[in-house]
């Protein structure tokens, strides 16, 4: 672990401005911690707190291999990676959710009819957990880009994704067919940590859940 410092990784995009301020609402110190600073690690010496800045991604791999004590990430990515790690708050904001999309004509289609077609996602480990759950054969495309292109090109039939407002599946004349689950952001721990710093993992715990239950984000 981190020596005395308690660490936590943040995630950096659109999750890091709402991060602060519930950071913030928990009385902790995010002097200079702006979203546009370049800064990978900020150090609270009297606070015996650090942060480090993460891809999203790569939280989870932080907190379970003990780099981090704590990690700030969306469920969809502690879901997709499924890290030895513990899940302690929803903390309610980032929302979004899993869906199967496609081109309109298969807006009414029977989830049996979906067996033997090709999906493309960035989310192999959901999308293929969530086929096999409901009995379906399926052929996972896993990319990296813009997912929505592939059923346009004729490379799927189908997409998995996470979409919030779904406006970038209409701008691609694609339509949510199935709800696959919801996701928001998560306040994770390593193993470890939560042993060894239990005093001050767990009033950080109670603080965020009553920010959340107060209404503080």
């Amino acid at each position: 672990m981190q020596g005395n410092y308690l660490t936590i990784a943040l995630s950096k995009g659109t999750l890091l401005e709402p991060t602060i301020e519930l950071l913030q609402g928990t009385g902790l110190p995010t002097r200079g911690l702006v979203p546009e600073s370049r800064n990978m690690v900020f150090s609270y010496e009297p606070e015996q707190i650090k942060y480090i800045m993460c891809r999203p991604t790569d939280v989870p791999t932080y907190v379970e291999q003990g780099a981090a004590d704590l990690g700030i990430v969306g469920k969809d990515v502690v879901v997709e990676q499924r890290k030895d790690i513990f899940e302690l708050v929803d903390l309610k904001f980032g929302y979004c959710r899993f869906v199967v999309a496609g081109p309109a004509h298969f807006q009414d289609i029977a989830l049996k009819d979906l067996n033997y077609k090709r999906i493309a996602t960035k989310f192999p480990a959901v999308a293929e957990q969530f086929f096999r759950s409901k009995g379906l054969q399926v052929e996972i495309i896993t990319l990296h880009g813009n997912i929505e292109l592939a059923p346009i090109m004729g490379l799927s039939d189908l997409i998995v994704d996470i979409v919030s407002t779904g406006r970038t599946l209409k701008e691609n004349n694609l339509v949510e067919i199935i709800k696959i689950m919801d996701s928001t952001t998560r306040l994770i721990c390593n193993r470890v940590s939560y042993r060894t710093k239990y005093d001050v993992i767990q009033p950080l715990v109670e603080k965020m859940q009553q920010n959340e239950k107060g209404g503080g984000m």
